[in-house]
């Protein structure tokens, strides 16, 4: 299954994990704790969030390579729209197979 994998330096990791899954929450059962996070945004489409003390993972996986692209934006907007306080420099995604 295609992968994608970002990691975002920030000390405030795990209030945006939380932030990131409480905002899906309505939409998508999510499960998360302060440390980890993981979205279903459909039945081959997920995202996990880790929240280490300096840094946020973020990992999407999904069956549909097109769908990866969609997802990184998705995930990285919604990221730098809660993370308004503080600049995250550019969101840069790694991909492997």
């Amino acid at each position: 299954m295609p992968t994608s994998l970002a990691r975002v330096q920030t000390a405030e990791a795990s209030r945006y994990l939380q932030q990131l899954c409480r905002h899906w929450s309505h939409k998508f059962p999510v499960e998360s704790t302060p440390e980890f996070g993981t979205v279903p945004f459909g039945e081959d489409r997920v995202c996990t969030f880790e929240a280490e003390p300096d840094a946020l993972l973020m990992r999407i996986r999904t069956t549909d390579p097109a769908g990866l692209t969609r997802l990184e934006n998705v995930v990285s907007d919604h990221l730098t729209r809660f993370a308004f306080r503080e600049s995250l420099g550019e969101i840069t995604w790694s991909r492997a197979a």
